[in-house]
């Protein structure tokens, strides 16, 4: 399979002037240009490459590396160090609404963005009733774009930007514009470009996009390569390694851990695959412990968090408490029905007796819900069924004479 795109050995490094302006005087001009400069390290040594027709997800935290990676293909800046290579015609959608005049309608909005983005008038023309019918503004065509919302501002050039047809398409972020509706439109259009054969950069922080369009996941971290692989795998460590950083709680008291917990496991149904717990579906969840001493009146709990650090479940036995002898033991938590919906959620364990915290593990581990039959669309998810019932009208029908 031909290559894309291919990165060998990249560095990028960044001048910041303001630095320079705080260590050297401004009234000392000849010092301020010919002393070294403070630099940033943007990215170091990072190598990659792209087949033609793949679509790469590429993810990590804010300030990781991930717009520079785009930029430097777009070629809006060039590499320190390092060698970018670029087969067929490119578009970059990095910051879609930047080619928009704000006293300009958006007809004229749209040719004009249209022929910065690449296209030509005719071209432009010929598609201007799908570009509108894409991004629902109607009639608001003949407005003055200043006069827009910002969804429809977004709308409209993510409208022009969805008509292009390069072989090689850069996404940075440009997915999370506009209502609902209209993302699903625009998820939608990527689907139909990936099944069209593009070789399409995807950069998101919506995880659930960059694993459904995505064939192969980056995950960048401090200017380097960290992860790669299939989306679900680069996506878990990701979640995982993120989780794990987060500042635990504050201890309750000293913890004598005469009872500790010592190891936490899940299993789905599925025998096969013990490791996937799908929504709707159950889940077993094990919390093995070591007993220095026989003890009455336990109990214990496993709290399960979102990824914003929010309590969202907890389970614990009953609050009468359980009597252990001295050694190691399981205690076995069966859920008929997970009712979380598709994610990766912290999870906390602790063993108490009364007001007392005897052990705490914080984010000691992370749960992962997949997709079941009837996934979830909102934070839980409700188990239901549904049937349509025969009914009589509210009012008789009128009799004909």
């Amino acid at each position: 399979m031909p290559l894309d795109i291919e990165f060998r050995n990249v560095t990028k490094i960044y001048r910041n002037r303001e630095m320079d302006a705080v260590r050297v005087p401004a009234h000392r001009f000849w010092q301020r240009w010919f002393a070294p400069r403070a630099s940033v390290t943007a990215l170091n040594q990072v190598s990659f490459a792209v087949q033609r027709g793949e679509a790469l997800g590429i993810i990590g935290q804010n300030g990781a590396g991930k717009s520079t990676i785009l930029k430097l293909l777009a070629r809006i800046t060039a590499p320190t160090a390092g060698e970018i290579a670029v087969t067929g015609s490119l578009s970059a959608l990095i910051e879609i609404t930047s080619g928009f005049h704000p006293e300009l309608t958006g007809r004229e909005n749209v040719f004009m963005n249209g022929a910065i983005l690449g296209m030509r008038r005719k071209e432009i023309a010929s598609k201007l009733s799908s570009i509108v019918e894409f991004s629902g503004i109607g009639d608001f065509i003949e407005v003055p774009v200043k006069r827009y919302s910002s969804g429809m501002y977004v709308r409209l050039a993510f409208a022009v930007a969805a008509h292009l047809e390069p072989d090689i398409l850069l996404l940075d972020e440009v997915l999370a514009v506009g209502d609902f509706a209209f993302q699903r439109k625009c998820l939608a259009r990527v689907d139909q470009l990936k099944r069209e054969g593009k070789t399409i950069v995807f950069i998101s922080h919506d995880l659930a996009a960059v694993e459904r369009l995505c064939d192969r996941v980056l995950l960048v971290s401090r200017g380097q390569v960290a992860h790669e692989g299939k989306p679900r795998d680069v996506i878990t460590e990701y979640q995982q390694s993120a989780l794990m950083a987060a500042e635990p709680p504050k201890r309750v008291g000293k913890m004598s851990r005469a009872v500790e917990c010592t190891g936490f496991t899940y299993a789905g149904r599925d025998a096969a695959h013990p490791e996937s717990v799908r929504t709707g579906e159950g889940l077993t969840l094990s919390v093995d412990f070591l007993a220095h001493q026989a003890m009455s009146g336990l109990m214990v709990n496993v709290y399960l968090y979102w990824p914003s650090g929010y309590l969202c479940a907890q389970l614990s036995t009953d609050l009468g408490g359980f009597a252990v002898a001295r050694g190691a033991g399981r205690i076995e938590f069966d859920c008929p029905v997970v009712n979380l919906r598709q994610g990766l959620f912290l999870v906390d364990v602790s063993i108490e007796r009364n007001a007392e915290v005897i052990d705490w593990r914080y984010r000691c581990a992370y749960l992962r819900v997949d997709p079941g039959d009837q996934p979830a669309a909102g934070d839980l998810y409700m188990a239901h069924s549904w049937k349509v019932s025969t009914f009589r009208p509210a009012y008789p029908a009128a009799m004909s004479s």
